[in-house]
């Protein structure tokens, strides 16, 4: 469970490639790159799973408050099972869509955002939380693994506040409700897959200088 709330954190609210947060008023990934568009609301919220019979899936996941303002809060809980050990090479392979009147147009990868797969999520972990260190919170306070490979089991992520700074978004995720499906998978065999759905507020950047 905890290589889909990474792939979530990093992939499936597509605000790839920062990670949602940190401890409070910490942040452990730069998330003030220079893009024209910054993120201040995230609302309507709602995730299903997509292989049931998958061997990691989530049993429940609640981010809360709806709607989110950012910078600021939330509180993350979630638990999920995994009845298999997942291991390298973790990929992920996310598909983005934004809602253009009735119909939903993908959005492509651009700058590793959008419709993206990320081959070796194992190593995208190394890169954020180098081994050796500590894993951030809350992970850590509830003995949660942030490296691969991660055992099998159930996983529970009690209530936990997390702190989102500011975060720049390319010009292409603008105001509008997203759809975002993520697929774990290690060569042929698939993890898990998450449906999750969305609405961003955003303003130019120009506002805040």
């Amino acid at each position: 469970m905890q290589a889909v709330f990474h792939t979530l954190t990093l992939c499936a609210l597509q605000l790839c490639p920062a990670v949602l947060g940190g401890p409070q008023h910490q942040r452990f990934a730069r998330l003030d790159n220079g893009w024209p568009v910054r993120l201040s609301r995230v609302h309507n919220f709602a995730w299903q799973n997509c292989a049931p019979s998958a061997p990691a899936r989530f049993k429940s996941l609640s981010v809360i408050p709806d709607p989110i303002c950012i910078p600021g809060d939330v509180t993350v809980m979630a638990s999920g099972t995994t009845t298999t050990a997942m291991e390298a090479p973790l990929k992920g392979v996310v598909v983005l869509e934004k809602k253009i009147g009735d119909m939903w147009i993908r959005i492509p990868c651009v700058d590793q955002v959008g419709s993206c797969t990320y081959n070796n999520l194992c190593a995208i972990l190394d890169m954020l939380i180098p081994p050796g260190q500590p894993c951030p919170e809350p992970l850590r306070s509830y003995g949660l693994p942030c490296h691969c490979p991660f055992k099998a089991g159930t996983y529970n992520l009690p209530p936990s506040d997390i702190y989102i700074p500011n975060m720049d978004l390319p010009s292409f995720l603008t105001n509008g409700d997203y759809r975002v499906k993520t697929v774990l998978s290690n060569r042929e065999q698939q993890y898990g897959c998450v449906k999750m759905s969305f609405s961003l507020h955003s303003e130019s950047r120009w506002f805040w200088w």
